[in-house]
């Protein structure tokens, strides 16, 4: 086991090397250049493949760039996230797609790969695994320290996704061919096409916003796209 481990890490190494770096050399530069789009421009990440919760065919489609790691991504969340679901995408007005962002290197990857792997076995249980993944995250100082390991994410899937097999999904983490590690790389793709500059990054209706945590304009761009 520890040996597998061994293998898992150094795996993940490479590949949070090989993404995280790029990520973090290009991360102020995209945070000082990116564009708000005009009320008249919409811009629609793609959403096919990408955990998506709520009606497939509702109006508006929401979009969110986030890294498990992040605790900003943490607040919105407990935060923003409760509402958007009783208002909007439980009535059908809208849904909400996930994409993996990497911006705190190895620990994303792990959160990141894990998530997948999820979705890849036991979709219907996604949501829930990622609540608990943000509810397990530190809230003081100590998010600082390592604490998205393999295995405390195996421990999280065994408490929310029950379809998952976990040495599958240790397995998969440590090849570099496998399914969850491409889903994770494409999603990496869709952060630098789309210039992603901070998490969460949220889309509404094709608009970027500026900022993620005002329920008043994400509401007003809802209710926009029902007309």
């Amino acid at each position: 086991m520890k040996t597998n481990q061994k293998i898992i890490l150094a795996t993940l190494a490479v590949f949070a090397v090989i993404i995280g770096v790029v990520l973090f050399m290009n991360r102020d530069t995209e945070t000082e250049t990116a564009d708000v789009p005009a009320d008249t421009e919409r811009v629609y990440p793609p959403t096919e493949g990408q955990p998506m919760l709520g009606d497939a065919d509702a109006p508006v489609e929401i979009v969110e760039f986030g890294d498990y790691k992040c605790p900003s991504c943490k607040q919105w969340t407990e935060t923003v996230y409760p509402k958007l679901a009783e208002e909007f995408i439980d009535t059908g007005k809208a849904n909400l797609s996930y994409v993996n962002v990497l911006f705190h290197g190895e620990e994303s990857v792990i959160g990141a790969l894990a998530s997948e792997s999820v979705y890849e076995q036991d979709p219907e249980n996604f949501w829930e695994f990622s609540k608990a993944v943000y509810t397990a995250q530190p809230a003081t100082q100590e998010h600082d320290k390592p604490w998205v390991t393999i295995d405390k994410m195996a421990e999280i899937v065994a408490e929310t996704a029950p379809g998952v097999d976990i040495e599958k999904m240790k397995a998969d983490m440590a090849d570099e061919n496998s399914a969850i590690v491409q889903e994770v790389t494409r999603d990496n793709e869709l952060v630098e096409e789309f210039n992603v500059p901070f998490t969460p990054t949220v889309y509404v209706n094709g608009v970027f916003l500026e900022d993620p945590f005002d329920y008043e304009q994400i509401a007003k761009l809802i209710e926009e796209g029902q007309k």
